[in-house]
């Protein structure tokens, strides 16, 4: 994988930084995407000494943003080679009928939009060169719809429907199309979703072992060192406590 590069949004923590970690140990040249700087550079530190690597900060929801910082990239950091449409987020729990319109706009805007708008800057450069691959990290909540889910739902039920889309419209080109849904990971998404509340996050994964950012970043890992002919299409991985997106079994 030397100087091969791939470009991993919502890098700064969780499952976008596990895979930008692990990719970086196969020696591929890493472009990290956030919102947070210091983030970014805390996994500076943290990439092996011999890997090249571009911390790009911005929000994937700023269109004019997405579109300038990624269209203007230096030459030598152009030829992209894996994209992982990463960067999303959960807010709040509420039925549909109180959910808060600026919950539903950040979701949307996030997981979709915001997919869009980098998987846009990122797929000329790979139909021109007929080669690459997208992995796009969804949820089982692309799956099946769960109470109080709605437009969190809605949202990873459209990023499972765009990695289909991606998968046929970039099929001429060679270019391999991948998504990922994770059930549940303990990572920041709870303390997201649940808006900094820490107890009501930290409950979510008592009484069962969760899944591990790292353990996602193994499965990004299996795909991109596949041969040429080999594309691992779709993956829905669970802790083994959960057998949907609402059945655990705690102790």
């Amino acid at each position: 994988m030397k100087n091969k590069i791939a470009l991993v949004t919502g890098a700064t923590s969780g499952i976008g930084k596990a895979c930008a970690l692990t990719l970086a140990k196969l020696g591929y040249n890493i472009i990290a995407t956030g919102r947070r700087a210091d983030r970014l550079k805390e996994l500076a530190a943290e990439l092996p000494n011999e890997v090249e690597y571009l911390p790009l900060v911005f929000d994937v929801r700023d269109r004019e943003k997405v579109l300038e910082i990624l269209g203007a990239l230096p030459e030598d950091w152009k030829a992209i080679d894996v994209l992982i449409n990463n960067a999303g987020n959960a807010h709040g729990m509420d039925p549909i009928q109180s959910g808060s319109l600026d919950d539903w706009d950040a979701m949307m805007d996030i997981n979709v939009k915001g997919l869009l708008y980098v998987s846009k800057a990122i797929m000329k450069g790979m139909t021109d060169r007929k080669s690459g691959m997208i992995i796009n990290i969804g949820s089982i909540a692309g799956k099946e719809v769960y109470p109080n889910g709605n437009v969190y739902c809605a949202s990873k039920h459209a990023v499972d429907a765009l990695t289909q889309g991606m998968r046929i419209d970039m099929n001429p080109f060679g270019i391999k199309v991948m998504a990922i849904h994770p059930g549940l990971v303990e990572t920041e998404f709870s303390l997201v979703r649940f808006k900094g509340d820490e107890k009501r996050s930290e409950s979510v994964y008592q009484g069962f072992e969760p899944l591990l950012a790292q353990d996602i970043a193994d499965i990004v890992e299996f795909a991109v060192t596949r041969p040429p002919h080999v594309v691992i299409a779709d993956v829905l991985v669970l802790p083994t406590a959960q057998a949907s997106a609402t059945l655990v079994k705690k102790s």
